[in-house]
């Protein structure tokens, strides 16, 4: 399991970046574009980060779980 949260964050942090850098040159960008995507790419940054938060608290409970154990 381990492994998998070495794959997972990386993963994770590097998609809320992605999303992070899209919608601001989507905001920058303006014209049509910009108004039907920089909002979008906001709101899924928001899940994003919120999938992200998940990894990495379920990464410290599990390493914490089996320090225990």
């Amino acid at each position: 399991m381990q492994t998998a949260f070495q794959f997972a964050i990386p993963i994770a942090l590097g998609l809320v970046f992605i999303v992070l850098l899209v919608g601001i040159y989507a905001l920058f960008r303006g014209g049509d574009f910009g108004r039907s995507w920089s909002n979008r790419m906001m709101r899924l940054r928001i899940v994003a980060q919120f999938v992200a938060v998940l990894v990495l608290l379920g990464a410290l409970w599990w390493s914490q779980h089996m320090a225990k154990g």
